[in-house]
Order: C-alpha cells, then structure tokens, then sequence
C-alpha cells in the first residue's frame, strides 16, 4: 500500500511535490507545473502548499 509523504530525495523545497509524483505515479516536474499555476491563478496553492508540508509525514 502506497503511502502519501513528503521525500528526501528530488526534493526542491519541502519534498511535497516529489512525494506527491510518487503517490500518483506521475513525473515530478508536472506536479510542480500544475502547482506553481495553482498558485499564479488561484493564490490559494500557496496555502496548500504550507499544509501539506506542515502535514505530510517525512519520508521513513
């Protein structure tokens, strides 16, 4: 069973968008494109963002 947490590795800032590729099984650049245009256009992926880093587990 797949677990959702942030990585260690390929990690940029807090690892959430790499452990969120990993969770969805899906290129971790794309991640980072969808997030950083949630956050252009809607301003509430910023926030979203700081939960899930505070959030998401470390990866173990």
């Amino acid at each position: 069973m797949k677990r959702l947490c942030k990585k260690n590795q390929n990690k940029m800032i807090c690892g959430v968008c790499a452990g969120l590729a990993d969770y969805l099984n899906v290129d971790v650049t794309v991640v980072r494109l969808v997030w950083a245009i949630l956050i252009c256009a809607a301003g509430t992926g910023l926030l979203a963002y700081i939960i899930c880093a505070i959030i998401m587990p470390e990866e173990f």
